[in-house]
């Protein structure tokens, strides 16, 4: 599978699909470095016009989850446009999806004029740093709550 796959695409989250966006589970390694998809519905919620939540489908499968951050008036440049979450389920990683949602997040970036897409991750041997490493994200040099911030020049 590739990113660039006709069969990739993302929806909102809804009545219909919620239960199964919240059965969505990393491997078991990894879920000491993103939160639960039912936690990030929450924060959406909490935060309104700033998130972006959607699914990852491969033609009619639920393979992911991933929620942007805009809030250009974020006092912290690293709120302002972001990838706030990324969910690839266990047995679907390594095909791509997650390159799909980043870039979709990316293409999302750029529809509303933004030039940098920033990550924060925690460090750690399965954490997800050599992903964002390997897609351009650069560290900043800024920790924010114990996370190293990232940033992703957009052309």
């Amino acid at each position: 599978m590739t990113p660039d796959s006709p069969w990739l695409r993302l929806e909102q989250v809804t009545a219909a699909n919620v239960d199964a966006a919240c059965g969505l589970t990393v491997r078991p390694e990894q879920s000491a470095f993103v939160a639960p998809v039912a936690r990030s519905l929450a924060e959406a919620y909490a935060h309104g016009s700033h998130a972006w939540p959607r699914l990852v489908f491969d033609r009619d499968l639920l393979v992911g989850f991933v929620m942007g951050s805009f809030d250009p008036r974020s006092p912290v440049e690293a709120f302002r446009c972001g990838v706030w979450r990324l969910n690839i389920a266990a047995e679907y990683q390594g095909r791509g999806y997650g390159r799909f949602a980043v870039a979709a997040i990316c293409a999302e970036a750029r529809s509303r004029g933004e030039r940098r897409v920033s990550v924060l991750w925690l460090p750690g041997r399965h954490g997800p740093e050599y992903f964002y490493q390997r897609l351009g994200f650069r560290p900043t040099g800024e920790l924010f709550y114990g996370q190293v911030a990232a940033e992703l020049r957009l052309a």
